[in-house]
């Protein structure tokens, strides 16, 4: 029973301070002071030398194929997570359990690990590479390998956002639109995806976050081929290597800022929610 009293915090001053001091030194040193390195040795040679290292035709092939590999990558992993999702949590059927188990497979196997896999199997004497040869198709050492070994990667962080949620929201809303006469199409559009986009957008975010920086599965499948099979992380890992300490945090500096664009539009869409949810609050308030 609420007695009206507010007792306050059993926690002492010191205490509290020094947590959030802890947490402030944490959050600086760890985050804030490698992104101002990177920006601080991207321009020591000037902005001259680091807008000439980011229009390199190398930098700028690597930015495009790392763009398109998140393309397709959210792509994918927005269609199975939404499928997967709604299978686990508004149907019982054999093999559920299983279903649950491979999509946290790829947080148990080493991205190397699974690139390995990738060359086993569509690689040159690999189980399928052969067949694919004769077909004219490449798969390792070629953009197709690139693709699927960041989808591999990457395909457990939307479906683990959606699938907890849903399965907390059960099946009372949808089976009342189906008993209301919606479609299927309609229940999904209307009922299910208005409860899962707050998920749905934090799972892009991070699902896109790591297809951009993937380095270890892309690494083994890729070859690092310059112009061809090099993503910005392989780009920075090969100017590094070569010594070219400016040009490798330049280009490592577009991957700061592919990260914070992406944080300015998780934070658009969300302040675009909410905008909508105080016009549905206000319209009901009036009706």
């Amino acid at each position: 029973m609420d007695t009206g009293k507010h007792f306050p915090h059993s926690e002492p001053k010191w205490l509290q301070r020094t947590l959030i001091a802890v947490s402030v030194a944490f959050v600086g040193v760890l985050i804030l002071l490698p992104v101002i390195a990177v920006f601080t040795e991207a321009l020591r040679k000037g902005f001259s030398f680091y807008l000439q290292s980011i229009t390199d035709p190398l930098a700028l092939s690597a930015l495009r194929l790392t763009l398109f590999t998140a393309a397709i990558t959210l792509v994918a992993n927005l269609l199975f997570a939404l499928a997967a999702s709604w299978c686990i949590a508004k149907f019982n059927f054999p093999g559920k359990n299983l279903l649950l188990t491979l999509i946290d497979l790829p947080f148990a196997v080493s991205p190397v690990i699974s690139g390995l896999i990738f060359i086993l199997v569509f690689g040159a004497r690999g189980w399928f590479g052969p067949l694919l040869g004769r077909a004219g198709i490449q798969i390792v050492f070629a953009t197709p390998g690139i693709v699927i070994a960041t989808i591999f990667v990457t395909f457990p962080f939307i479906a683990r956002e959606l699938i907890p949620l849903m399965q907390e929201q059960g099946t009372e809303e949808e089976e009342a639109a189906t008993l209301l006469g919606a479609g299927a199409w309609q229940t999904f559009r209307r009922v299910t995806l208005p409860n899962i986009r707050w998920a749905l957008v934090y799972g892009i975010v991070l699902a896109n976050a790591r297809a951009m920086g993937e380095f270890g599965a892309v690494s083994v499948v890729s070859g690092h081929i310059r112009g061809r099979t090099n993503t910005l992380p392989l780009h920075v890992e090969i100017l590094y290597n070569e010594y070219n300490f400016a040009a490798a945090f330049a280009v490592a500096s577009l991957l700061a800022l592919l990260a914070v664009v992406t944080l300015a539009a998780k934070a658009a869409l969300e302040w675009r929610i909410r905008v909508e949810q105080r016009q549905s609050v206000i319209a009901a308030g009036r009706v």
